[in-house]
């Protein structure tokens, strides 16, 4: 049987370790905050490179992230106009790691659907893959990944919200009354983008297949046990992209489908979720 050279012992598992791969020319500086944050959900950021030619002044904004971040950059010169030179660089650099045998996972960051061989080469090894790219993201690579996050809700979540706009103040004569107040303008405050809320329809079908597969013989099926079969089938589902940060709030705001239940008490407590004919 083959194994990876130099493999982690088994009983190495406190902490899942991570190799962070960014596509420079398909990913936007701005969404690194809210990237790093996921990923933490998951692992360590064992590794954090990006690929890119950073003499280029597209790369600019990526400059100033990568020290911030402790994000080492990978210098690769645009041999030919037009073409990405990066794909290469990145893909021989994922297999170099993969093979030293010590990380459980990569996180590739591109929207560019030239990375979907990789992501598949990385499963059959047994790593876990976690994509990030933008909506526009091929369906392709986002099924080559275990989970697959749109960067749209990283950056709507790092945004902070806009101060709520003053009043004018009113001078003494025109609290007198002896010339009219200033007209105030009416401007609306600027509000930070927010997640793809009803921009498509929520899957009640493919939920209920989650709950269906996940359930005892009662229709109950605990919510941590439904959400890993949904994503298994659905790599990009995410409640985010409904308005939601917990599945469990997404679920409770459509009782007409689903009922929720929670059982036992304090550390002990799960959720369960049961459709609803």
């Amino acid at each position: 049987m083959k194994t990876r050279a130099n493999a982690r012992p088994e009983s190495d598992d406190e902490q899942r370790r991570l190799a962070v791969l960014i596509d420079a020319d398909n990913a936007q500086p701005a969404v690194i905050e809210g990237l790093l944050a996921e990923v933490a959900k998951y692992g360590v950021a064992s590794v954090r490179r990006i690929y890119g030619d950073f003499t280029s002044t597209r790369m600019t904004q990526w400059k100033q992230a990568l020290l911030k971040h402790s994000i080492s950059p990978v210098q690769q010169f645009a041999y030919t106009s037009g073409k990405n030179a990066t794909d290469s660089s990145l893909i021989i650099d994922a297999m170099d790691l993969l093979y030293t045998g010590r990380f459980d996972g990569f996180c590739l960051v591109s929207s560019d659907s030239d990375f979907t061989r990789l992501a598949q080469r990385l499963r059959e090894e047994g790593l876990t893959v976690y994509g990030f790219g933008e909506r526009k993201t091929p369906d392709a690579f986002v099924q080559a990944c275990d989970k697959f996050v749109y960067t749209e809700v990283l950056r709507a979540e790092a945004l902070p919200a806009a101060a709520p706009a003053r009043p004018a103040k009113r001078t003494r004569k025109a609290a007198a009354g002896r010339i009219p107040p200033p007209v105030e303008a009416a401007v609306a405050p600027v509000q930070p983008p927010a997640p793809a809320k009803g921009s498509e329809p929520l899957p009640l079908d493919l939920i209920r297949q989650a709950i269906e597969e996940a359930s005892d013989d009662q229709g109950w099926a605990l919510l941590g046990t439904m959400g890993s079969y949904l994503n298994k089938i659905r790599p990009n589902f995410d409640p985010r992209l409904y308005g939601h940060r917990k599945l469990s709030d997404l679920l409770r705001q459509h009782p007409r489908h689903f009922e929720i239940e929670e059982r036992g008490e304090g550390s002990g407590k799960r959720i369960h979720v049961r459709a609803r004919d």
